[in-house]
């Protein structure tokens, strides 16, 4: 018997909840005996979803400073790391913002690591709001180009949160394509059954490689600034996490909203001596998804993460962050800050024919 690692890739559009599923799965596995791992990617470094992944008791690792695509040889090398860890699974997940992962990550994988991991079928994550509002008739922005390559490529389309929208988007245009699951990594709901299809047995995987039209694509990622920053923050007086990262949370979707800047996902986490916190949200004027300790005991010293997709320039992003920063009730030390527009994609390796599992 092969006794590598099964490597299950997870795509999807920013917010859709591939992170969520990543614990809900590796929780599921754990009650059958199974050991997870998880990899994380993102453009930029300081990323809240590795340090949430590591804080839940969960092996994790990171490729930053690009996609799987274009950082093929660190996803590898992450892999490789974690395998020492013996997990039987090694849940991958890529950007928010990428796509063609099955020419350029997928294929590679089969024709050269076959013997070092056990490739699952390719899972594409679908928010049914973000579906809405992607996929709305005459919708033919960049964004919505990069969505709907996303699901086009994938073995498996899963629609999530299942506990938030009981009314699914009809499968109509791209949907009515593809064989469409429904879950909630948040409730559980479905997670079962999916773990069950991808880690059994497939004769395909990686079964399609698109035509993608590489300005599109790199118009459509650079369309979002990211940032990333660390912070330390000493308080006058002493706060629990939560109330730290609501009101920080709330004042920034707040100043994004007043300057029409449309919020993609932003994410905060707040590590303290009694415990920690991360608080969400995937667009302007939702209600913030909080996890973590919510009654740890108030600390006067916050190590802050923050991680914010937004349709911005980075400059103009960066100085409303800032000023948001510096309003917290306390000295606040920046440790490290990106701010930037993700560079044309460039993949190390595109495979342009579908390699045959052996």
């Amino acid at each position: 018997m092969n006794n590598s690692p099964i490597l299950v890739v997870l795509g999807g559009f920013l917010g859709a909840g591939k992170t969520t599923l990543i614990l809900t799965a590796a929780r599921r596995l754990g009650v059958r005996g199974f050991r997870s791992a998880a990899i994380l990617n993102d453009q930029g470094s300081e990323l809240v979803d590795t340090q949430y992944v590591k804080d839940s008791g969960i092996d994790a690792d990171n490729v930053t400073g690009g996609c799987f695509c274009c950082r093929f040889s660190d996803l590898i090398e992450a892999a490789e790391r974690l395998a020492e860890y013996a997990p039987s699974v090694i849940f991958a997940e890529a950007v928010g913002s990428c796509t063609d992962i099955s020419a350029t990550t997928l294929q590679p994988l089969k024709l050269h690591y076959r013997n070092e991991f056990r490739l699952a079928p390719y899972t594409v994550l679908v928010d049914p709001q973000r579906a809405r509002e992607l996929s709305a008739s005459g919708d033919d922005s960049d964004l919505s180009f990069l969505f709907h390559k996303q699901i086009q490529e994938a073995d498996l389309v899963c629609m999530t949160k299942a506990d938030l929208n009981p009314d699914y988007p009809a499968p109509t245009g791209v949907f009515s394509e593809v064989d469409v699951r429904y879950m909630s990594p948040l409730t559980g709901e479905g997670v079962d059954a999916w773990l069950d299809e991808v880690l059994g047995a497939h004769e395909q995987i990686g079964g399609k490689i698109l035509e993608i039209d590489y300005e599109r694509y790199a118009r459509a990622e650079a369309g979002l600034a990211w940032l990333n920053c660390s912070v330390t923050v000493t308080l006058t007086k002493e706060l629990t996490p939560s109330s730290v990262v609501g009101p920080l949370l709330e004042n920034l979707e707040a100043v994004l909203t007043a300057n029409k800047i449309g919020i993609a996902h932003l994410k905060v986490m707040d590590e303290c001596a009694s415990g920690y916190v991360k608080a969400s949200v995937v667009r302007n004027g939702e209600e913030p998804f909080v996890q973590g300790i919510l009654d740890a005991s108030p600390a006067a010293i916050h190590e802050l993460l923050l991680n914010l997709r937004a349709t911005a320039e980075p400059d103009v992003l960066q100085t409303l962050v800032e000023v948001e920063l510096a309003n917290l009730p306390g000295g606040v030390a920046i440790r490290k800050m990106q701010c930037f527009s993700p560079a044309a994609p460039k993949p190390e390796f595109r495979l342009t024919s579908v390699v045959t599992q052996q």
